[in-house]
């Protein structure tokens, strides 16, 4: 048995065309904690571009970067002006939305990929939130929001190579993280072609007592209210009894 494995996976790997091209990557940090000073990180990405033969010269290689946070499913509230006031009139799901998303490059990106190469290989924010729905107004909304909240964006020219091999670029969390991992992944492209790609992950999580206080939210929500209730009844009350004080 164990003879007709290891056949089995030497015919597989003679089998399998080698790569030109092959991308050899790593991160500062592979591990966000949240806690109550935590105002956002910066985590630098940086690798080389490993070959066994010398890089064509007709055709340039461009590195593109792109990591996203936990998707999630989002409701889009449309609002209309109903007798005076504005409402909430019509709701629609998006399902699967990244919570954070950003993408690098070394070159403007429709210089580098066609419109093919990031819908096979959903490199873009676009091409992430069902790209079946392009057009819908609710998810062109959600896209939308999510820019104006700078928590999706695209860097062209975020990523220095250098001859070819060595590349590096910095992607900055922000403050407002979602607890999960966030899914980092590094495309080495030629002539609109995706000939590598890498992928690793960053894991965030609260620590401390944000984490206790999330966790109780979601696994005790009840005792959660009672609790925030509590104390935004303390602190209303020792605020009173500030000004109180102060006015004698």
């Amino acid at each position: 048995m164990r003879c007709t494995l290891a056949l089995m996976s030497a015919l597989l790997f003679l089998a399998s065309p080698l790569r030109a091209e092959e991308v050899v990557a790593a991160l500062s940090q592979t591990r966000v904690s949240i806690n109550a000073n935590f105002d956002g990180s910066e985590i630098l990405i940086f690798g080389a571009v490993k070959r066994s033969d010398p890089p064509p010269e007709d055709s340039p290689l461009d590195v593109i970067v792109s990591v996203a946070g936990p998707a999630q499913v989002e409701t889009v509230r449309r609002k209309a002006r109903r007798f005076g006031i504005w409402i909430n009139v019509e709701n629609e799901i998006v399902g699967h939305a990244p919570t954070f998303y950003e993408v690098a490059t070394t070159r403007p990106l429709g210089t580098i990929i066609s419109d093919l190469t990031d819908s096979l290989w959903r490199i873009t924010a676009d091409k992430q939130i069902l790209p079946g729905m392009e057009g819908n107004p609710s998810r062109e909304a959600l896209i939308r929001l999510r820019q104006k909240e700078d928590l999706y964006h695209v860097r062209e020219g975020g990523v220095s190579l250098s001859q070819d091999t060595l590349f590096s670029t910095s992607v900055k969390l922000p403050a407002n993280l979602t607890e999960g991992s966030y899914s980092t992944r590094i495309f080495l492209v030629r002539e609109g072609d995706v000939i590598d790609s890498y992928a690793t992950t960053i894991d965030v999580q609260k620590v401390g007592i944000e984490r206790w206080l999330y966790r109780l939210s979601r696994e005790n929500a009840a005792i959660y209210g009672v609790l925030a209730l509590l104390i935004a009844g303390l602190s209303g009350w020792a605020a009173s009894e500030g000004f109180r004080l102060l006015r004698r």
